[in-house]
């Protein structure tokens, strides 16, 4: 037979092998995929997990995953605690009230992380971190947006006595800057940008980069995990898999994302690089978790007698290490 005849039937059976093997594995019948529940935060950072479920990733993981959206990765968290969910998308604050509170939980991977950022009102002179002495900042308690806060006011030699704190919920921050009642305020996107847009040159962003990231992670029990190792590492399978999608396509991705959560696909494109989605478990997501961890014992918000959580016990790593080892990089303690 012609060489170039056996190689074309010789690609042409590794391709048939290639596409057996993806159909066993990930082209399940509806009968036959695994069903779990997924308590999700409806903003871009779960943009992961929004690409899986709408581009049918979670599907060609042999995964049949139902999605109840909620506003806060706590209430995620707080719900799957309670049995009303299998799998949270959360940030770190309701990582470590749970681990404080010895909740038995695995976390498996982290999938986003965002800076947190400060919005002043123009006409309250505040040009640096140091001219917040004495203002009105909003700040959302037992969120990221606290630790955030305090550890800004650190940076900027101030103390919590040297403002005046406002807890507010996020959505509550715009009015309140455009009403007056409050001279700035420390949260997430896509606040910030909503209120650069609705109040154009009323509203200033601080120049605040690098004081601290949130973290967005993927989180379940810890005997629903022992229960079900194949799902859980499938679900994992497939935020890889959105993970390469968005970066491959970071138009149709922004597109899809905005869609899915409410926004204007023009509002979302400006501020869509400050999010960094990689599905990891990195000496980053670890010092962020030991940070709020501290911020909690330091404040007094934490359950009593709770000291600092061994993460080593909370964070899983193996179903990621299975499926990628080079997105494990943990080398502290």
């Amino acid at each position: 037979m012609h060489r170039n005849a056996i190689n074309r039937i010789a690609a042409l059976a590794g391709y048939v092998a290639i596409s057996c093997l993806a159909a066993g594995s990930n082209g399940a019948s509806a009968a036959e995929l695994l069903k779990a529940r997924l308590a999700q935060n409806l903003a871009p950072i779960s943009a992961l997990a929004i690409v899986a479920k709408s581009k049918g990733i979670f599907e060609r993981h042999g995964l049949d995953i139902t999605v109840s959206n909620f506003t806060s990765g706590k209430q995620c968290l707080d719900t799957v605690v309670g049995g009303g969910a299998d799998i949270a998308t959360t940030a770190e604050a309701p990582v470590t009230a749970a681990a404080m509170a010895n909740q038995p939980i695995a976390f498996v991977a982290g999938m986003e992380y965002s800076d947190l950022k400060t919005v002043v009102a123009a006409k309250s002179g505040i040009k640096s971190k140091a001219d917040l002495r004495g203002r009105k900042i909003a700040f959302t308690a037992g969120t990221g947006s606290e630790v955030y806060t305090a550890t800004l006011l650190k940076s900027a030699g101030l103390t919590p006595n040297d403002v005046t704190l406002v807890n507010l919920r996020p959505q509550e921050m715009l009015p309140a800057l455009a009403a007056g009642s409050i001279d700035a305020f420390d949260t997430w996107e896509p606040h910030i940008a909503n209120a650069k847009k609705a109040l154009g040159a009323a509203a200033v962003e601080l120049d605040t980069k690098g004081t601290y990231s949130e973290t967005f992670n993927i989180v379940v029990m810890r005997a629903y995990l022992d229960a079900n190792p194949a799902l859980v590492k499938r679900f994992i399978a497939a935020l890889i898999e959105a993970e390469t999608w968005v970066k491959a396509n970071p138009n149709d991705a922004i597109a899809t994302v905005a869609d899915a959560v409410g926004m204007k696909r023009d509002d979302l494109q400006p501020i869509w690089s400050d999010y960094v989605y990689r599905v990891r478990i990195d000496d980053r997501l670890i010092e962020i978790l030991k940070t709020h961890a501290a911020w909690r014992l330091a404040s007094g918000n934490h359950p009593p007698g709770a000291v600092m959580p061994d993460f080593s016990k909370v964070i899983v790593s193996e179903p990621l290490k299975s499926l990628d080892p080079a997105r494990v990089t943990v080398t502290s303690k």
